[in-house]
């Protein structure tokens, strides 16, 4: 079972950045979407960026223009740049990814990394 390791979390002031990573434990062959996600207290978890196998990245309308998700195949890593944050981008953040093994879909989260923005 391919792990996920998220790192890169912790506290910042607004219009401040910062960049998360997540690392997997093991080359993953057939990636179909790694992604992040985000929980805030008391609400539900949410998806904040994507990359589609091929490539292909989407955001939601919260942060788009402000965040950009990247991958690092030869690292196994996929990162979050963060610019312009806002106190409303604190939550705690989960990489999640799934990929194919003979044929059937899997699915791994990290255990999370709590970003906060205050001043």
């Amino acid at each position: 079972q391919v792990q996920l390791m998220e790192s890169g979390g912790g506290l910042v002031q607004p219009g401040g950045s910062l960049r998360l990573s997540c690392a997997a434990s093991e080359r993953i062959s057939s990636i179909n979407t790694m992604a992040w996600y985000r929980q805030a207290p008391g609400k539900q978890r949410e998806l904040v960026a994507i990359i589609i196998s091929g490539g292909s990245t989407n955001y939601a309308d919260s942060v788009k223009g402000r965040f950009t998700i990247s991958s690092d195949n030869a690292k196994n890593t996929v990162y979050l740049q963060m610019n312009s944050l806002k106190p409303e981008d604190t939550a705690v953040y989960y990489c999640n990814t799934k990929y194919f093994v003979f044929l059937q879909l899997k699915e791994t989260w990290g255990q999370g990394t709590q970003v906060t923005v205050s001043s």
